[in-house]
């Protein structure tokens, strides 16, 4: 049976695609965590990875961190500012980072608790989640009384810690489509 110039065609493309195929498959599952994967939420904006702060004042707020009433959190910094709608800023306070950082970018509070076990299994209360990195959920918390304040480094937790008053302060800010941005 003779094999005509269009079957050898279809066959030679099917192979070309099953190739490109399994190597995409390939290039895919070698990635590092996190590299070119996108992040829920995230669409950084121009300036917001650089951050400026004067060195003289560590408080101050970041440039480049929006506009309007937010949430601010650099991760360099290691610090949150509370800002109003009308810019100014009603409270800063520093933050124990989590173990596994968000990128820089700006972000909406998704969903609250009021307490819960955090997991690393440390109980937290004033929980305001506002993304996740590669299905850990990243967000701010307090440590309840008695428990460990500073998570340990070495689980991969995305609670960024704060004090229970600060806390107390983000919970009754941060509501539900509360904005958060973070910089550098």
């Amino acid at each position: 049976m003779a094999v005509s110039s269009s079957g050898i065609v279809a066959g030679l493309t099917a192979a070309a695609l099953a190739t490109v195929g399994y190597l995409a498959y390939q290039a895919s599952a070698t990635v590092p965590a996190g590299l070119g994967r996108p992040q829920a939420g995230a669409s950084p904006k121009a300036g917001a990875s650089k951050a400026p702060r004067p060195k003289k004042d560590p408080a101050a707020l970041p440039g480049g961190s929006g506009q309007g009433a937010r949430v601010v959190y650099s991760l360099g910094g290691d610090r949150v500012w509370l800002v109003g709608t009308d810019e100014v800023v009603t409270r800063t306070f520093e933050v124990d980072p989590s173990a596994v950082d968000p990128a820089p970018g700006s972000y909406s509070v998704t969903s609250r608790s009021n307490a819960i076990t955090g997991s690393d299994g440390i109980p937290v209360e004033h929980v305001v989640r506002f993304t996740s990195v590669d299905g850990v959920v990243i967000g701010f918390s307090a440590a309840v009384p008695g428990s460990t304040a500073t998570p340990d480094p070495k689980v991969r937790t995305g609670g960024i810690r704060e004090s229970r008053v600060n806390g107390d302060a983000m919970w009754t800010f941060a509501t539900i489509g509360r904005r958060v941005v973070v910089v550098r």
